[in-house]
């Protein structure tokens, strides 16, 4: 007696189904992990969505939740296992995972803690989706990308970091607010390291091609009468203070990662700040992973944008690699 589904569909094609072309994979199901997951689906990016986690109750209820919403996404599989084999075939991996600061830890014993997770989970990402793109959102988010990319055995133009994609979100709100304008319509970079050193470019901050240091020569400087400087000091502090109000931040970066999801899946070659392997550039001399505005597209990081910077700001981008490379080197395992 032939089922309900064989009196429904005449199949036409008895072969395998043919594997998702851009399949998204989530690993952590934590706030960060989920407003990824939920900012990725809301832009139609995935074919398919990969959620993994070593906590099997929240990753089950994580996913069932999703999947009731499926009238309302384009996204017709979305699946959840601890096991990495859910993975595979994946597109675009975004790494969440890992562990919080604890009161009174040091970084170094906070990243060799990371260090510890990730060398679990990274090979097992690269098993089963040889060719994907890692997007390493995990704090501290630059360090954590060169230990991805020394555990994963990528080229690093596969490996990138979230970085300061955020940091410049926040820092185009705050300057937009203080103008009157659309945060799409002042351009402006935060590079470096996402976090305390980071550096932001006054020397290129423009509305509509004009430049503000040429109206105002002290931007950004102790010298300014008008304090831009304090926009970036609320961009550095603007986490702390969210966390301090919320206990976590989630959407911004959710959204901040599925912006970057965008570009490489649509191969748009877009422009964001993005952490990367800087070795070599700006007289950096060590293997140290900061954000720079970076071109996107499918392939991954296809090339860096040369900005013309200013011996000050030069000099904040060395000082913010050396901050992260003092860390680097004492770690083990790698």
């Amino acid at each position: 007696m032939a089922s309900v589904l064989e009196k429904l569909m005449t199949s036409l094609n008895s072969g395998p189904a043919e594997p998702p072309t851009n399949k998204v994979t989530v690993v952590g199901v934590g706030q960060v992990g989920m407003a990824c997951a939920v900012s990725i689906l809301q832009k139609d990016l995935c074919d398919e969505l990969a959620l993994v986690d070593v906590l099997e109750d929240k990753l089950k209820g994580e996913m069932m939740d999703l999947q009731h919403g499926s009238l309302f996404l384009k996204t017709h599989k979305i699946i959840a296992d601890k096991d990495y084999s859910v993975t595979a075939n994946s597109r675009i991996v975004v790494v969440t995972a890992g562990v919080r600061q604890q009161e009174g830890e040091s970084r170094l014993n906070l990243v060799q803690r990371n260090v510890n997770i990730f060398k679990h989970i990274i090979p097992q990402i690269v098993k089963h989706s040889p060719n994907c793109i890692l997007i390493v959102v995990s704090n501290p988010v630059d360090i954590m990308t060169y230990v991805t990319w020394k555990l994963s055995g990528l080229p690093k133009h596969r490996v990138i970091g979230s970085g300061t994609n955020l940091d410049t979100a926040r820092f185009r709100f705050i300057m937009a607010e203080k103008l009157g304008i659309h945060a799409s319509s002042f351009n402006g970079y935060i590079l470096g390291e996402h976090g305390d050193s980071s550096v932001p470019v006054w020397s290129g901050a423009n509305v509509a091609g004009v430049n503000l240091q040429t109206l105002n020569p002290a931007i950004g400087t102790d010298q300014d009468r008008e304090n831009w400087k304090d926009a970036h000091k609320m961009v550095v502090d603007s986490a702390y203070e969210v966390i301090k109000l919320k206990g976590y931040t989630n959407w911004a970066i959710g959204m901040s990662v599925a912006d970057l999801t965008e570009s490489l899946v649509k191969n748009l070659s877009r422009v964001h700040p993005v952490s990367t392997m800087v070795k070599g550039l700006y007289g950096i001399s060590g293997e140290v992973y900061l954000s720079l505005p970076c071109v996107l597209n499918s392939s991954g990081v296809t090339s860096v944008i040369n900005m013309t910077l200013t011996d000050s700001e030069v000099g904040q981008l060395r000082k913010s690699a050396d901050t992260l490379w003092n860390i680097q080197k004492d770690l083990k395992d790698l």
